[in-house]
């Protein structure tokens, strides 16, 4: 609860309290919703819906960030985009992680993002292919269980970004930035028609290297994402688009204890840029080619199909180390040789592969019975991916210890390391989803329904050489899933919208150790909120409070610390409320505010516990001033709650609040020979505050230091 002088607020007095605030996010005139959509391309369908209806119209919780927010903030990954968006915790693995677009939604970790409605494949180890933000035109996070419209997908929710597409109106753009971390970058942005043909094209084209957070780490990344139009007729468009990035370098991915950073530790404190691992077996070398088509085509005045498709290849090298906790939790080992200090380690490499193929084909409906309007919707879609991992791991004590208050980070000979496991992994992955929708519109009411039928299927070929002993083993898990959706808003003629919704997901899960498969995981959630508009369209809120629950979730078996059972049971329940006011023509404001309730419900061991990386409260604010025509101030803060640092709830995580700034000139202000050019400045955390994530007592890691950031971008 919440609590404000003498009184204790419950979530629901808060949501009321939200309500009676005024009010919904993201608000636009019906001549900039017409923009919006052109910039989007016609291809562009609502991630929350899969139809053009705006999310205004959908009776679920969505946060939509667009391209201006996400320009203003010059954010360099998908994490930083959604850092201001309620009941989302990013970072979750620190500031100087920054390989994986890793954060929760309403309590629960995401893995699976999707790029312009399609998935972007993920190989469940450490093959995760990242967009970077220079190609994503808008972001919108669509919150509690999506399995209807997605298929296998967390129950907190999913992050679409919708992809920069080729525009009629021809408009350029190049750009150069430098930060505190010594960043150099280039970007440019090109579009336009081809003469007088029916094509249109896209060039998106990025060059970036910076010093990592960690010790001498570094992070480096090539991007080239060319795409284009062809209007084949009036009622037929093709897209083609390609993706390609390269990261030879990726800052660090190791941690840090829990004494010495979130806790005291006798031995001293450590610093942000603390390095754990060694700088001579530190490789992270990604590279991925995404290769798609979009076929658009009007079959007649009520009915249209749009199918699209995505063939991703890509590889991975990692060289890496970890803290070895079976040695550090051996209570022999502590007793005798542990001092706190002085962190046994192991060194470990992963090289991957993975090719697949995400297909996606729509059948939309715009159909009138009587006073009644349906956007109906039947789909299928399809998913293959197959990946090749090698994972070589020393075990034994042969990497030398480090000293984490006074570490060497240069202590490793690669030449020397005895990888003593090695585990070889064929996996590939199918799934089918066939899935249809109904929303309609009548009088002032929306209502929607959905149901999906899934298929899903991994296989894994294991073949494992440990200390010279050879092994194999299969793992065929199939799973099959029913899952629904409903929901209902009315919309009153002042602009406020109350809504009902039910919605439905599921999450595949692994064998026993006797082969067995488990069942999947399943998330119920119940929804009702508010959205108001204003009739003026300047004032805004969304108000969603929802209860969601994960059933059949793996736990550890009490019996067996080894081995997995399936009883577990977790609740999520909270309140999440946005506003966004027009203060005056020059000035605006957007406040958001999260509650999460979360526990485990059904857990031999952790019954009553609240899982780690969800606090309970987060908040932010950000404010825009234009100062004249050529010239904008924006502030902002953010609040992240008290969290858990371990399973067991032994200690916790402190809150922080930090500040970012921006600012913007025109340069054409100063002289009328810079037309077109502009400089941007923004600071992030901006008076260095120190804040912390943890999983456990030897794995935590620093949020993110100050960083100033100016980018010099001239249009033409």
């Amino acid at each position: 609860m919440q609590q404000v002088g003498g009184w204790r607020l419950s979530p629901l007095a808060m949501a009321v309290m939200g309500c009676l605030m005024v009010p919904s996010a993201y608000a636009k005139s019906q001549h900039a919703e017409m923009e919006t959509i052109e910039v989007l391309g016609d291809t562009y369908r609502n991630t929350a819906t899969k139809t053009v209806l705006a999310p205004e119209e959908t009776p679920q919780a969505v946060t939509v960030i667009d391209r201006e927010a996400i320009e203003q903030s010059q954010a360099s990954s998908l994490s930083e985009v959604v850092r201001y968006t309620p009941g989302v915790n990013t970072e979750l693995r620190g500031g100087a992680v920054t390989r994986l677009d890793l954060f929760n939604i309403r309590g629960f970790i995401n893995y699976q993002n999707f790029f312009d409605g399609l998935a972007v494949p993920y190989n469940t180890w450490n093959l995760q292919p990242q967009i970077d933000p220079i190609a994503i035109e808008q972001v919108e996070v669509f919150k509690g269980p999506t399995s209807v419209l997605y298929g296998n997908i967390p129950p907190g929710g999913m992050v679409n970004m919708i992809a920069k597409t080729p525009q009629q109106e021809t408009a350029h753009r190049v750009a150069m930035s430098t930060d505190s971390d010594a960043l150099r970058e280039v970007s440019v942005d090109s579009t336009g028609a081809i003469s007088d043909t029916p094509l249109a094209y896209r060039m998106v084209a990025l060059a970036r290297q910076k010093d990592g957070q960690a010790g001498d780490s570094e992070e480096e990344r090539y991007v080239v994402a060319p795409s284009l139009d062809w209007r084949v007729s009036p009622d037929t468009l093709v897209n083609v688009n390609l993706y390609y990035q390269a990261d030879p370098a990726a800052g660090i991915y190791t941690s840090l204890p829990a004494k010495g950073s979130v806790l005291h530790s006798d031995q001293g404190s450590l610093s942000s840029d603390s390095f754990s691992g060694d700088n001579n077996w530190n490789t992270y070398d990604r590279e991925f080619l995404m290769l798609g088509y979009k076929v658009q085509h009007q079959l007649s005045s009520n009915w249209s199909l749009l199918h699209s498709a995505r063939y991703t290849d890509a590889d991975l090298l990692q060289k890496n180390m970890y803290i070895d906790t079976r040695l550090v939790n051996d209570d022999n080992y502590r007793q005798n040789t542990f001092d706190g200090r002085h962190y046994p380690r192991n060194a470990y490499l992963t090289n991957e592969t993975m090719a697949a193929w995400v297909v996606d084909t729509q059948l939309s409906g715009d159909l009138s019975w009587g006073a009644a309007q349906h956007y109906t919707l039947f789909g299928v879609d399809y998913q293959d991916m197959s990946s090749d991992v090698d994972y070589d791991d020393t075990l034994a004590n042969v990497v030398p210890d480090i000293d984490i208050f006074d570490p060497d980070n240069n202590q490793v000979d690669p030449d020397s390391l005895d990888f003593v496991y090695q585990d070889k992994h064929d996996i590939s992955v199918t799934q089918t989803g066939l899935y249809a929708q109904d929303q309609i519109l009548w009088n002032q009411w929306v209502l929607l329904a959905g149901a999906r039928y899934d298929e899903y299927e991994l296989k894994d070929d294991q073949h494992t050489l440990y200390a010279g002993s050879p092994s194999t083993s299969e793992k065929n898990i199939r799973h099959y899933n029913l899952a629904f959706r409903a929901g209902a808003m009315y919309q009153f003629d002042n602009g406020i919208s109350p809504y009902l919704s039910y919605s439905e997901s599921f999450e595949p899960t692994d064998m026993d150790n006797r082969g067995n498969v488990f069942d999947p995981s399943t998330g119920k959630q119940w929804e009702t909120g508010l959205k108001y508009l204003s009739l003026d369209g300047s004032t805004g809120v969304n108000v969603a409070l929802f209860e969601l629950k994960k059933q059949d979730a793996l736990v550890n078996d009490p019996n067996d610390s080894y081995a997995k059972i399936q009883t577990g049971e977790i609740r999520s329940r909270g309140i999440e409320v946005e506003f966004n006011h027009a203060l005056s023509l020059e000035t605006d404001v957007a406040l958001t505010y999260g509650y999460i309730d979360m526990e485990i419900t059904d857990d031999p061991n952790l019954e009553g516990k609240t899982p780690v990386w969800v606090p309970e409260q987060t908040a932010s604010a950000w404010l825009n001033h234009q100062i004249s025509a050529g010239t904008r101030v924006s502030v902002g803060t953010r609040y992240v709650g008290e969290s858990q640092g371990n399973a067991t709830n032994t200690f916790t995580v402190p809150d922080y609040t930090v500040f970012d700034t921006a600012v913007s000139y025109d340069l054409s202000q100063a002289s009328s020979s810079l037309s077109g050019a502009k400089l941007s400045l923004s600071a992030t955390n901006l008076f260095d505050k120190t804040t912390y994530s943890c999983f456990d007592e030897l794995n935590c890691w620093y949020g993110d230091e100050r960083n100033v950031k100016a980018t010099l971008s001239v249009d033409f």
